[in-house]
């Protein structure tokens, strides 16, 4: 006996199949770069600037972040809008995650990294034990996607945390410290392609250390000359950032070069 798919049932398993997440090209890691140091900027143009202070740039970063990470969850595949404005409120919110800990409840830095990667560990272990996979080529159900972006968050926080232990002990200055992260990431990159290191492990340290990467990059820039930065401000390094990820959000859109094919979602 012969059995069909009905075009009602293909269609549901096709949305099902399809990721959620880019793929990780290099378009993917420069859009990270520059929306950490977005993130960065704007929560100091926010907090100081603006005048929110700390709890209220948290209140209202975390409300616009629940509000696209709605839009996110409903889309039935990866929109790089709707994604790239999730990971860079994401960015700010895990940055102020770890802030708050440190200035309002003076948690030590120290202490603050600890918790952060262990609350790290612990996610990937439930998602490993619930999923039994941490690729991101397998993000296509609402479970996984909300591990993904709970991963993110820590990761963020966690870098924040790690970066500012090291450049609080280090003392080494923004375009050092930029130097150094990079320096990290290379060694990630080196230990992945030239001696086989396993992919998923590579991917996530790589993107923990672009948080600190980020962020002092985008203190360099805006920071005054006096302090080690070239004095460009929080709004006119804010702008241009986001003016350059608008730009390659909107190629992507239009070439989708950094969309998963579907033969290759793994299950």
């Amino acid at each position: 006996m012969t059995t069909t798919t009905s075009p009602r049932s293909y269609a549901s398993t096709a949305r099902r199949l399809l990721n959620k997440v880019p793929e990780v090209t290099v378009f993917f890691w420069i859009i990270k770069v520059l929306a950490t140091t977005v993130g960065e900027t704007a929560a100091d143009f926010l907090n100081s600037h603006v005048g929110l202070g700390l709890t209220g740039t948290t209140l209202v970063m975390s409300a616009l972040l629940a509000g696209v990470l709605v839009f996110q969850f409903k889309a039935v595949r990866y929109v790089p809008v709707i994604y790239w404005t999730a990971v860079v409120l994401i960015s700010v919110v895990g940055t102020l995650a770890t802030d708050n800990l440190v200035d309002n409840f003076g948690v030590p830095l120290a202490l603050t990294t600890a918790v952060m990667a262990v609350a790290l560990a612990a996610t990937f272990w439930v998602w490993f034990q619930k999923e039994r996979t941490l690729s991101i080529h397998s993000i296509f159900t609402p479970r996984r996607e909300a591990f993904y972006w709970l991963a993110i968050l820590f990761t963020f926080s966690l870098g924040t945390a790690a970066g500012d232990l090291v450049a609080e002990q280090l003392n080494l200055g923004y375009w050092v410290s930029a130097v150094l992260f990079g320096g990290c990431i290379a060694a990630v990159a080196v230990a992945h392609f030239r001696f086989r290191i396993n992919a998923v492990l590579a991917f996530w340290a790589a993107y923990i250390l672009t948080r600190p990467l980020g962020a002092s990059i985008g203190d360099y820039l805006s920071q005054p000359k006096s302090d080690g930065g070239l004095g460009l401000g929080t709004t006119v390094t804010s702008a241009l950032f986001v003016a350059v990820i608008l730009a390659l959000v909107v190629y992507l859109t239009k070439t989708k070069r950094d969309a998963t094919p579907a033969e290759l979602v793994a299950s």
